[in-house]
């Protein structure tokens, strides 16, 4: 994805020029639109080159900013892929928690968070290709927030599940829940590694197996409507 730009008002939202010279606008928010294009640029550089690809000095360029700058707001360049990154899973742990108010059950529930997943994903592929695919290059502390990441969305797959069928969500560890949220996230990183890839035609598969690895063993086929009704 060398060359191509995160899509405006995704994961981030690029700021409007600062007026050059003297101006009276608040340090502050001249720190958060310089803060807002270090992430943005930090993450096109990983899309286009990955983790040797986004030194200090490319990110400064990138975003036209000065280095001094770049250190008032991160310590390195892994401090600042990894707000961009923190930043990515919060927008996508937002779209995941919203739900499906059409669902009727628990499958149809699975189907609209792997929906939602999806959907967000493909309005940004360059996020999503850099925070997918390359983020993992970054070593152990970007697997840590991988791990953190996942093991929060299993989380809340299982209270959902409970949800659905009280008694049921807590009859299954947490691991089935975290590994099926991994298997789902390889099959869209292999997607992201493909040219131009279509997330959306994942959705039948991983809608058709999800509700099954993550959460029917427990019993009861997830058929209840919260509150118990059939």
């Amino acid at each position: 994805m060398s060359g191509d730009g995160i899509v405006d008002g995704v994961f981030f939202t690029r700021p409007p020029a600062l007026p050059r010279g003297r101006h009276d606008l608040p340090a502050e928010r001249v720190v958060a639109a310089q803060r807002e294009r270090m992430m943005i640029a930090a993450t096109e550089l990983m899309a286009g080159g990955g983790h040797r690809g986004a030194s200090v000095r490319d990110i400064c360029a990138r975003a036209s900013v000065s280095r001094a700058a770049f250190y008032e707001c991160f310590t390195d360049k892994d401090d600042c892929i990894g707000a961009a990154y923190d930043r990515f899973i919060a927008v996508v742990g937002a779209a995941l928690r919203r739900g499906d108010p059409r669902a009727a059950d628990w499958p149809s529930f699975v189907a609209g968070f792997v929906e939602a997943y999806l959907a967000t994903l493909q309005r940004d592929p360059v996020s999503a290709f850099a925070f997918t695919v390359e983020m993992d290059a970054l070593g152990r502390p970007a697997r840590r927030r991988r791990r953190e990441a996942v093991t929060g969305l299993a989380r809340l797959l299982r209270d959902e599940r409970e949800r659905w069928s009280p008694g049921s969500g807590a009859a299954v560890p947490l691991g089935p829940y975290v590994a099926a949220l991994y298997a789902a996230r390889q099959a869209v990183a292999d997607a992201l590694d493909e040219d131009a890839p279509d997330l959306m035609v994942l959705l039948p598969e991983l809608a058709g197996w999800l509700p099954r690895v993550a959460g029917d063993a427990a019993g009861g086929g997830g058929r209840r409507r919260p509150g118990g009704a059939a």
